[in-house]
Order: C-alpha cells, then structure tokens, then sequence
C-alpha cells in the first residue's frame, strides 16, 4: 500500500484504499511527525494539540473519531469538532486555538466515492509538501515494520482530557465580520440564493448572510453523504438548480460552495455563471478601489490574465505559482498578499489565514453587489469593457487517464510545442507546472495532470468563446497525439 499527499492532502476510495485501518496508519504517521516536531515548527519533545474536523461525506464523523482516538493514544490533545464544518473554519480554529496543525476529513470537492484527509500547519494553511512528504515516510516505514497504530478508544481520550469536543463557528464568525462590511450589506437589504451542494457551506453561509441582513433560499443543504450523486465542485454544469432559481427572479446574487466549503462559484440573476477567474477580477478591483487596499497578487499558472492586467493597472506585484493552494499560502506567509487565488476557486484575501475559503468571498461579493448597486454581470462587463483590461473567455476539459509519467509527458509536450494556436503565435511556453502555451494576444492554452484525480487537465483563456474552443480543439488533439485517444468530459 502507497498513500501519497497530492496537492491539497491524500485522497482514496472509500472502502478501497479510504478504510478505517488506513486511516489510522495516517493519523499515527501525523502524530509521530508532529510529536518531533516535523511539522508546523513546534519543538521536538513538545506536547502539540492538534484540530480535527470533518465533513458531510459518508462516515466522515466516524473516521475524525478514529484520528482522534490516534492521536490521543500518542499524548497528544485533540480539539474534535462537534459537527460537519467548513475547511476554512476548521482551518482557522488551529489559529485561534494556538494549535500546532490539524486535520481535515474531507475530499473536497471530488466524486462522492471519495474521502481524504488534508493536513494543516500551525498558520491555518495546507502543510508543506516537505512535511506531507514526513509524514509519508514514517507511513510506510511503520507498515514495512508491522507496527500497528496506537489506539484509545473515544471515550477515555474525552474522560482522559485528551480530546475536547468544541463549536469552531463563534470564533470564526467573529474574525469574518473584521474582513467584511456586513453593515454595509445591511443597508442593500439583498435576496441571495444559496447552493451548498450537501457539503459543509450548509447553514454557514446561510446564517452569516441572515445576519448581514439578506433573505436568504438555502437550496441543497440537507445532510446526504452521497451528494445525491452529484460531483460538489461549483461549476456550471453542476449548478443546474441554483441556475434556475436565479433564472426565475428574485435574487440579486447566487453563490455556490464546494464539498468542504473552500471555494466559490456564483451566479448572475440572469442565470449566467460567474467563475472563479472573473470572482478574482472582480475582488481585486473592488478591494484596491474601494476599499483602498493594497498588496500582491497571486495567482496559479491556470489562472486568467485580467489579474495581470489589473496588476499593471493599479501597480501591484503579481506572482504566477505551480497548481495548489499551498504555492499561495507560501507567498501570504511572507509579505502582505490582498488576494491569491486558484482557477478551481479557493480564494483568500489579506488579513485571513492563507486558506481558500468559499465563505468569506461569498460574503465579499455580496458586500460588493450591496456596495456598487449592481449585478455580478454588470460589474465584469464593466470591468471588461476597459481598454486596459479587456474580455477574456475560459473553459477547461477533463481527460481522464491511465497512469503515466508526468516529466516525460511535459518533456513531450515542450518537444512537440505548436508555432500557433488557433491562428495566434505561441510567444512563450512555460514547464513550470505541466506546460503552458502562452500567445501573443494573452490567450494561453494549459495542460497538465492533476493533482488529486486521475484525469489530465486542458485549460484555455482567450478573447471570445470560438477561440477557446478552438485552442481546446488543438490541445486535446496535442494530448491525444502522447497519450491516446480517450474520452473526454467538459470541466467548465
């Protein structure tokens, strides 16, 4: 057995490689790392507390308890969330609990089939690869020595002191309303719809928006592990209720969170989705503009060129990173970052933990609307209409794949590096993190694996949408030409 951190934790099939046994060899690898102080910088000999939380996936609960029950059997003292919650709120109980890391079981925004755990550092933030990589050497290392995991079982832990059952929500609440004007959202007496897609945004952002003043529709906030078979990633083609709602009237923002509540998608009351990139370009104008902010920008190498643009615009620096919001939580340690950002929608801004958080900037973009007296739709085709900005179109396809070498795949693919794509010169091409075709009108055409599925990822961003269909075209047949001909599915 081989458990491998990807990009934001481990992630398996539940009953397949996702069992209780290895969760517990995880959870014993994570003590015995944290106990020498391999993670998130407390001392060897330190006795750390650690966070564990959970989301709505089937058995979830069951398996934070085991972590638990692990963790303690090592000594070491365990804040358990006593429900479901959001990544980011758990995330920022390690903060204000003064932990020394925690974990999240949660696959995010992966098919239901899933589960996982990701690993968090003492700031909030996803652990480094370097402490990912610990924790799995000690895996294997305690497997090839038949050492089983430690165990106390839940109820001594509790009566022990061990582990202490606790609500992350007060704590969070507060820190939210010093990053957004919920006054100001008071005062526009807004109608929001809210999509939860079964994950842990339920009642969150329903009750955070209720007090900011919105009438709020909840839709799919029910607790069901399954995700009544939905994929809870929000984008369009899994938005279909949320888009209707918002098509019948009546609201002036629709918002969306994922399966652990880390990223956003939104939609415009005429039913139009409003993605991640477009969510990114707005804030920061927003923020610099109005809010009179200032700071980097971050962005993945899958993520659109308005942020350079308005980068330039407002004289901002712009760091472009590898796929993965740890890259991000990296740069937010280091200097005063006003927002960094993923193509898939974890997003944080300045003065919050460096953690994509789905609640926060739902919130944000409901102070905007509140602010400008204008939809999510009128405000991007304003901001596209300016001659230093421009408009720009995305889409993404998904292809899934057999295993295969990911060095060797980008070494072909620079190799095989096209002069143009659909008509436009190919300026640059970059191996930073899969290979990215960069044009001379700013379009790119990106392709790399992912990081947590087995699918190879076809990105593009051009100035209308023919383009990118075209440039999507010429990327899958590039993909095809290396790797075969497979199906492919649209990935919004």
């Amino acid at each position: 057995m081989t458990i491998h951190f990807g990009t934001d934790g481990w992630r398996a099939v539940i009953s397949d490689e996702f069992t209780f046994e290895n969760v517990r060899h995880v959870a014993q690898a994570i003590a015995e790392t944290s106990l020498a102080g391999q993670i998130a910088g407390n001392g060897a000999g330190a006795t750390p507390s650690l966070v564990v939380g959970f989301d709505t996936r089937f058995l979830s609960d069951r398996y934070a308890i085991a972590v638990a029950e692990v963790l303690a059997a090592n000594g070491i003292h365990v804040w358990l969330a006593q429900a479901d919650a959001p990544t980011p709120i758990i995330s920022y109980a390690i903060v204000d609990k003064q932990a020394q890391g925690g974990v999240m079981i949660t696959a995010s925004h992966n098919p239901p089939r899933y589960n996982g755990i990701k690993l968090k550092a003492a700031y909030g933030g996803s652990a480094s690869p370097a402490d990912c990589k610990a924790v799995e050497a000690r895996i294997q290392a305690n497997l090839a020595a038949h050492q089983a995991p430690r165990r106390l079982e839940i109820q001594d832990a509790i009566a022990q002191g061990l582990v202490e059952r606790f609500n992350p929500f007060p704590a969070y609440e507060a820190h939210v309303r010093t990053l957004v004007d919920f006054e100001r959202i008071r005062q526009a007496q807004l109608s929001v719809a809210v999509d939860a897609m079964y994950g842990t945004g339920r009642v969150y952002l329903r009750r955070l928006l209720e007090d900011a003043g919105c009438r709020v529709t909840e839709l799919r906030g029910e607790m069901n592990p399954g995700f009544n078979g939905i994929h809870p990633e929000p984008i369009a083609r899994h938005l279909g209720p949320l888009i209707d709602l918002m098509r019948q009237g009546g609201y002036r923002v629709g918002l969306a969170t994922d399966g652990d509540a880390d990223r956003i998608g939104a939609v415009d009351p005429t039913g139009r989705f409003v993605d991640p990139h477009c969510i990114m370009a707005l804030l920061v104008e927003y923020l610099v503009h109005d809010r009179h902010l200032r700071g980097s920008v971050v962005k993945t190498v899958s993520t659109t060129q308005m942020l350079n643009r308005l980068a330039e615009r407002y004289g901002l620096t712009l760091h472009e990173t590898p796929v993965g919001f740890n890259h991000i939580s990296d740069l937010m340690l280091n200097e005063p970052v006003l927002l960094g950002g993923e193509e898939s929608g974890g997003i944080s801004i300045l003065g919050h933990i460096p953690e994509g958080d789905g609640i926060l900037l739902g919130l944000l973009l409901v102070e905007m609307v509140a602010a400008r007296g204008a939809t999510l739709a009128q405000l991007l085709d304003d901001l596209m209409a300016a001659p230093d900005i421009g408009v720009f179109c995305y889409a993404r396809l998904d292809q899934p794949v057999r295993p295969f070498t990911k060095s060797q795949l980008v070494r072909d693919l620079v190799a095989a590096a096209p002069s143009a794509l659909a008509g436009t010169p190919v300026q640059q091409v970059s191996d930073r993190d899969g290979v990215k075709f960069i044009l001379a009108d700013n379009g790119w055409l990106l392709i790399r694996p992912s990081g947590t599925e087995p699918v190879l990822r076809i990105y593009a961003e051009s100035h209308s949408d023919d383009q990118v269909q075209q440039i999507l075209a010429e990327g899958a047949r590039l993909a095809e030409q290396l790797l075969g001909k497979p199906q492919f599915v649209n990935g919004d």
